[in-house]
């Protein structure tokens, strides 16, 4: 009888062991993951500019590429700040935020148009460098490549919300400032003019033709107000020592909007005309971006674009690219949700994120876009979530499109809730600098991350920061690696 006592007792001793450790488990795994956020507050730009290119190379000094071989150029990166020596840290990103605003208006009313409207195998690799262009009237990242032959070395915009590749062109019936001289078309021995009836010409969404010259015309409007046009032709484009001939590049002679600073614009989307589209032979159909902190000294990484085999991180993780027929242009990807705190967001289902057949919705990345934009009921199930993450911060009033903002003036780190974005085949584990980032010199921080009304979704280049984001278009994917900038 006694033994039997003892081994309920001991069963009961046992059982109670086990659900105080079961609870204590449970109860730990509730706690919010976080992560230290180092406080930088927005510095000035840097003042000086120099590239190892020449301004203007002869023929000879840059070799037709071999067929049988690959080849990477590595160029130095600025930011293009350095183009700006009269505004402030303040003013320079009030400045984007109201860029930004227009770029995304710009995103979505070309998706609404368009759902109402309707060489040999080289396997080159190559490579050129990206600077932020805060200061220069886009807000997006910038390259500078040859243009011609000789090549005559310009800042070209690089955007992967748009397909066509142009330059502003003399004479100029209406040019925007720039960097450098405007190219001149007739000093360059491999231009060529498009014929009105060449398929080059059919592929542009509204070609022209010049009927006294037989010349295709083309013409290209932005949502925000920017627009280019002129004559439709082929050029050869240098990264360093690597040319691409026959590039199809419009020859801006009327150019207006917020491009200044900048040459032109190396279309990265993936529609007809964009540069992947046109050289993805050359390269095997691969590019990579890696972007650094906007405000980042010139001692730290630098930003970098490569093309070709070697674009291809080995420690990305990939998610499949989804194709909306309604718009080619874009990268479409398939979002699955939100972790804050190490728990994923109730409220932020893949539903919010879906890709209808009439081509409404989804969720893009895009270069040229700052903060991430999601559509309204998945923001604010995010926000909220956030913000309980973060209710230990003292809350700051709202700044320009940021609805929670924090004061922390007078610490050098705090710690933040873990945000992790999930996509099919990758989780992206953001840094916090990635998304609470300073909007003043008073040490007011704000989650990096805004609304929208429409059902598209924006993935932006904030968000990117760190990342190297291949484009992996032969295996139809893309991928995040972290730390990618080294």
């Amino acid at each position: 009888m006694e033994s039997k006592s003892s081994n309920i007792l001991l069963l009961f001793t046992f059982s109670t062991t086990l659900f105080f450790f079961f609870s204590a488990s449970s109860s730990a795994s509730l706690q919010t993951q976080t992560q230290t956020l180092l406080l930088n507050p927005l510095t000035a730009p840097q003042t000086t500019l120099s590239w190892p290119e020449p301004e203007s190379e002869s023929l000879s000094t840059v070799p037709e590429a071999d067929p049988d071989s690959t080849s990477t150029a590595t160029l130095q990166l600025h930011h293009i700040d350095s183009l700006s020596f009269n505004k402030t840290p303040d003013q320079l990103f009030h400045l984007k935020l109201q860029r930004d605003a227009l770029r995304v208006d710009s995103l979505l009313s070309l998706a609404a148009a368009k759902r109402g409207g309707g060489g040999g195998g080289l396997g080159l690799g190559f490579s050129s460098s990206i600077i932020s262009g805060l200061a220069s009237g886009s807000g997006e990242y910038f390259t500078r490549i040859g243009v011609g032959t000789p090549p005559k070395y310009a800042y070209m915009v690089l955007d992967t919300g748009s397909d066509v590749v142009w330059i502003q062109c003399s004479p100029c019936k209406k040019c925007y400032s720039q960097s450098d001289p405007v190219f001149d078309p007739k000093k360059s021995r491999s231009f060529n003019g498009i014929s009105c009836t060449s398929p080059l010409c059919r592929k542009l969404d509204s070609p022209g033709c010049n009927p006294q010259r037989q010349a295709c015309l083309y013409q290209v409007s932005y949502g925000d107000g920017s627009i280019t046009e002129g004559d439709f032709s082929t050029e050869t484009l240098t990264f360093r020592g690597t040319k691409v001939p026959r590039v199809a590049l419009g020859c801006g002679h009327d150019n207006e909007g917020l491009f200044v600073g900048a040459a032109g614009l190396l279309g990265l989307g993936r529609g007809r005309l964009s540069f992947p589209t046109q050289a993805g032979r050359r390269f095997n159909r691969k590019f990579s971006y890696c972007l650094v902190d906007r405000s980042a000294s010139t001692s730290s990484k630098p930003s970098s674009i490569v093309f070709g085999d070697s674009a291809v991180s080995r420690t990305a993780r990939f998610t499949p690219l989804l194709f909306n027929p309604k718009l080619d242009t874009f990268y479409y990807l398939e979002m699955l949700g939100i972790s804050v705190g190490g728990a994923r967001v109730r409220g932020v289902t893949p539903s919010l994120f879906k890709l209808d057949p009439a081509g409404n919705g989804g969720v893009i990345i895009d270069s040229g876009t700052s903060v991430t934009r999601l559509t309204r009921p998945a923001y604010l199930a995010f926000r909220d979530a956030f913000r309980a993450g973060a209710r230990n911060l003292k809350r700051a009033p709202e700044f320009s499109l940021f609805d929670t903002c924090f004061d922390l003036s007078g610490k050098t780190e705090v710690k933040v809730p873990t945000v992790v974005l999930h996509f099919r085949g990758a989780d992206v584990s953001l840094p916090a600098t990635n998304y609470l980032i300073p909007v003043d010199n008073s040490g007011t921080f704000c989650f990096a991350f805004a609304a929208t009304l429409s059902g598209l979704s924006i993935i932006g280049n904030i968000q990117q920061q760190g990342f190297r984001v291949v484009y992996d278009l032969a295996g139809s994917r893309v991928g995040f690696a972290p730390r990618g900038c080294a």
